[in-house]
């Protein structure tokens, strides 16, 4: 992508005003988008994304700026503006790149950009048409395919110079459901770090039937009553409860400036004894997976809980230094637009013991919380508010009637508490978080899991 050569100067010129570490992150990145409505297509929208960032640390203090073009001049000029941002003596020694290679852990079959625009309209007209023709009650249908080639370049003072390309597919088919001026949304979104091969893995027609169920059987379910209850909350997807109000705040952005509820509480115990959770960026072909993190560090399995006590957080460079603490390879930003800072790749709960029919069977009155939407959380204390999409209630140990309207609201560190018992069979959903260095593709997941005790919100 860049010249070795011209990546050492942009180093020399950053370094020459007094930082002790500086560093080049250069991007060209294709987004392409298609989007149908019912069966017809919408819009096919395709972007590039091409620019350098560069970072200079004095102890903890950090100076950046980008440039969005990968020009010789342009980068070498940003080098320059950054550079002015410390005014202090410098002796600069030669800087040696030497390339590192760090392997691809997962392999494309076939690359998007290869295969024909229309094989993918034709796939996903497939989903939309399954959705609208699943029930009379479907009134919009909407599909939508993802494809992006994110290619990076790293390289810092410290010698490293490294490259990575990542390749990423999703799918998405959202159904509208409509009966006596009420509407309700069900949908369905997997993805992966993959290829077209991402559609071998998955029936149309079954993903756009999934999502119109789901329309549907939220239009006629009743409301739930408010209360505190116990809750089970499926697999998949319903990880994200975990990532919001835990994981966020096991990010060493919130922790190395005292803004999470888990400051100063490694070696303690922080969740029920039945709870491990795992930040693994090397599952392969995982959505949130990365080789290496965007600061060059290499990706690895991170046990965050272990058994209910806490090992360790999430960490980047910048405030590695802050903590006294080397990086986890959990640094990443969106684009080289945004520093980096820790962040979250696949992050689940661990399987437990536990039956799911035991953990159901086990509940007099609660909620079975199918599918979980989005929601809020505060790094700095913990409090949560998230949407269930799909819910039902428990009544005497069964699963019972739908409701809607659903909302679990809570504190990170009591709800962790609270899971006292953990299923046996773990699954992954996809997502996009947001956070300090903008929008990241990020896996969340878990067995089903028994909440004891939590706030639900309704009517």
């Amino acid at each position: 992508m860049l010249a070795k050569e011209l990546v050492k100067e942009a180093l020399r010129r950053a370094l020459a005003t007094g930082a002790d570490y500086a560093e080049v992150f250069a991007e060209h990145t294709q987004n392409k988008i298609f989007d149908l409505i019912s069966t017809r297509t919408d819009t096919i929208k395709d972007a590039v994304i091409s620019g350098v960032g560069i970072r200079i640390f004095k102890g903890t203090r950090c100076v950046s700026g980008s440039a969005s073009s990968l020009a010789p001049e342009a980068i070498l000029d940003c080098a320059s503006r950054v550079a002015d941002g410390l005014n202090e003596s410098a002796v600069i020694t030669d800087i040696v790149l030497r390339e590192r290679l760090f392997g691809d852990r997962h392999p494309i079959k076939i690359v998007p950009s290869d295969v024909p625009n229309a094989d993918k309209i034709d796939y996903i007209r497939e989903m939309c048409l399954a959705a609208k023709e699943y029930h009379e009650e479907i009134s919009q249908v909407t599909g939508t395919f993802l494809e992006v080639d994110h290619k990076i370049l790293i390289a810092n003072s410290e010698g490293l110079f490294a490259q990575d390309r990542q390749i990423r597919s999703r799918l998405m088919v959202a159904a509208v459901a409509s009966k006596d001026g009420e509407n309700q949304t069900g949908s369905v979104r997997p993805g992966a770090r993959k290829g077209m091969e991402l559609l071998e893995d998955f029936d149309p027609k079954e993903l756009g039937r999934k999502a119109a169920r789901q329309a549907v059987t939220m239009l006629h379910a009743g409301y739930i009553k408010a209360g505190t209850m116990p809750v089970a909350i499926e697999n998949g997807f319903g990880g994200v409860i975990f990532h919001e109000a835990c994981g966020h705040s096991l990010e060493a952005g919130s922790v190395a400036v005292g803004r999470s509820q888990f400051v100063g509480k490694l070696g303690t115990m922080i969740a029920n004894e039945k709870v491990t959770a795992i930040d693994d960026g090397t599952i392969p072909n995982a959505w949130g997976s990365i080789n290496i993190d965007d600061e060059g560090t290499p990706a690895r399995k991170n046990v965050l809980i272990e058994n209910g006590v806490l090992k360790t957080y999430m960490i980047d460079k910048l405030n590695g230094r802050r903590m006294g603490m080397k990086s986890t390879g959990s640094a990443r930003r969106q684009s080289y637009e945004f520093n980096p800072t820790s962040r979250m790749t696949n992050t689940y709960i661990a399987a437990g013991q536990d039956r799911n029919e035991d953990i159901i069977a086990s509940i007099e009155y609660g909620l079975y919380a199918k599918e979980m939407g989005g929601g809020s959380v505060n790094p700095a204390t913990g409090q949560f508010n998230f949407a269930v999409e799909e819910g039902y209630v428990i009544r005497n140990g069964k699963i019972c009637e739908p409701v809607r309207g659903a909302s679990l609201i809570g504190k990170g560190s009591e709800v962790i508490m609270n899971i006292d018992m953990v299923g046996q069979d773990v699954a992954r959903g996809q997502g996009m978080c947001g956070s300090y260095s903008g929008s990241i593709p990020t896996d969340v997941g878990q067995p089903l899991i028994r909440v004891a005790s939590i706030t639900v919100g309704g009517r």
